[in-house]
């Protein structure tokens, strides 16, 4: 694009830029940046969409690996001698893509299992000869410090798509892949958790079901015959949220009343899918029967 040059040779467009920053006030800190950013987006420079998402490379510049990983208690493993027959269950369950394979112990990381790799012993004779060292991929290990751009960064270069996260004394603390950094510049990624756009709620199994977090406490109150109050708080998420007394992170699980909430997908700013577990009692389970004869 050609840009237009005054006498001195100052082009035109710096002149806008000055004319922009007198009239705004050049940003002299992020928070600052910021409100320039949102006050674009209001005069409808900016659309909604792309502001969020120039806000999360904002935020993912400040953000720790710590911040975002899915913590040891909720990592999804294999064991190292387990075999092919006691793999397929975990990998069929979590529906993940890349798993940790331990030794001993969860602070012994021999590598990173891809599910598709299996896919060879399938059906096949040599299924009996199965070892799951003949496909092990490298682990890759990162403090819990590491910032999440520079992570993007090596995992771009290096093409990984997880690490495991260890601590200060060497043990394994979480694990974080692409997808975690990813969600915290364009938000929820679509995965196998996600809920069709028009139900908030998708049944798993018996007890256990994905909850979208902006689910109105009527609507959960109603398919779970619960009664907590909607004075306060709009939505589950809302409630959760209070319960905890923060903003949770991903992984983190707390229970209230008779349902216990895990939650699945959250970024720096809201909870956004729930796993909801119900221990149900014989009354409930009479409620749900009566519902369904209705």
């Amino acid at each position: 694009m050609a840009v237009e040059r005054t006498n001195n040779g100052t082009s035109s467009r710096s002149w806008l830029e000055r004319l922009s920053f007198a009239l705004l006030g050049e940003p002299k800190d992020r928070e600052q940046l910021v409100e320039l950013l949102r006050d674009a987006q209001q005069r409808e420079l900016l659309d909604p969409e792309a502001l969020t998402m120039i806000e999360g490379v904002l935020q993912v510049a400040e953000m720790q690996v710590r911040d975002i990983m899915v913590p040891r208690a909720q990592m999804a493993i294999v064991e190292r001698d387990a075999a092919l027959d006691k793999i397929l269950p975990v990998v069929i369950e979590s529906a993940h893509s890349r798993f940790p394979v331990i030794g001993d112990n969860r602070d012994e990381v021999v590598g990173i299992l891809l599910a598709k790799d299996l896919l060879a012993y399938y059906g096949q004779d040599n299924a009996k000869s199965f070892n799951v060292r003949d496909i092990l991929r490298p682990a890759v290990f990162i403090p819990e410090s590491k910032r999440l751009n520079v992570l993007l960064k090596e995992f771009r270069a290096s093409r990984n798509h997880m690490a495991i996260v260890v601590d200060e004394y060497g043990g394994v603390a979480g694990l974080v892949t692409i997808e975690d950094v990813l969600e915290q510049i364009v938000g929820e990624i679509v995965d196998e958790h996600d809920i069709e756009e028009d139900a908030y709620i998708k049944k798993h199994n018996d007890n256990v079901f994905a909850v979208k977090a902006l689910t109105p406490i009527e609507e959960f109150n109603h398919y779970f015959f619960a009664e907590f109050s909607d004075d306060e708080f709009d939505t589950i998420g809302g409630l959760v949220m209070n319960r905890f007394g923060r903003l949770p992170r991903r992984g983190e699980v707390i229970s209230i009343d008779r349902f216990r909430f895990k939650v699945l997908s959250a970024d720096s700013r809201r909870i956004h899918l729930l796993q909801v577990t119900e221990r149900r009692s014989v009354g409930v389970a009479d409620k749900a029967a009566a519902g369904g004869e209705q």
